[in-house]
């Protein structure tokens, strides 16, 4: 089984978006930002990824400065470095070319070796129908959770 630890998700993408494929991403950081990082001060919550010049970057991804890391801090919002193999981020460039679909990071974790890692998920925006069609379901299941927890009483 694989160690890792969560530092960041996005829980509003898998309501806001259909996930259609994930992808494990590493990411390019300063010392001073892996610190901050492995201390969980991180937000995902406004981010998002694109294909430029053939790089992956991902925008709006918040990780607060270093509390001792004095002048060597970065900006906190700034653009940052995605780490894929050639051929995953050709697929990338034909998956966001297509309507609707972009990319949008799912969660960032510290794997078993201590790399940075963001989960990035190929997404297609949900219409207000879906939301609600997936909000009726959650609270079925939870009623029926709950029948059936009071049965077994």
């Amino acid at each position: 089984m694989k160690q890792r630890k969560l530092v960041a998700s996005n829980k509003k993408a898998r309501y806001d978006y259909f996930i259609e494929e994930t992808y494990e991403a590493g990411i390019v950081l300063t010392g001073t930002e892996i610190k901050s990082v492995r201390q969980g001060k991180v937000s995902i919550k406004e981010s998002y990824a694109r294909v430029e010049r053939g790089e992956l970057i991902v925008y709006g991804m918040n990780i607060n400065p270093y509390e001792q890391g004095n002048r060597f801090n970065a900006d906190p919002l700034r653009q940052r470095k995605l780490l894929l193999h050639k051929q995953e981020i050709r697929k990338l460039i034909g998956y966001t070319t297509q309507k609707g679909l972009t990319l949008v990071p799912l969660s960032m974790y510290i794997n078993e070796k201590g790399l940075a890692k963001l989960e990035l998920g190929v997404a297609r925006g949900k219409k207000n129908y879906d939301k609600r069609e997936d909000i009726a379901k959650r609270d079925a299941d939870r009623r029926m959770q709950q029948a059936m927890k009071k049965d077994a009483r």
